[in-house]
């Protein structure tokens, strides 16, 4: 399935980094945040700091 920005530009998941926030959020590996994650990070790709207001850090 193909996700598209605002501006119609296609987005190619592969290029969208993942912050290492990403990596301790508690549903990282969460098949139904899949689609949401990446249009975050997509969104903010460009910015110096990368904010996601779902995130819950994992229990440790």
């Amino acid at each position: 399935m193909p996700f598209y920005n605002d501006d119609g530009s296609e987005i190619n998941p592969d290029s969208v980094p993942k912050p290492s926030l990403c990596v301790s959020y508690k549903k990282d590996d969460d098949p139904r945040k899949v689609i949401l994650c990446l249009l975050t990070r997509a969104d903010q790709q460009d910015q110096a700091e990368f904010k996601c207001f779902a995130y819950v850090p994992r229990k440790k």
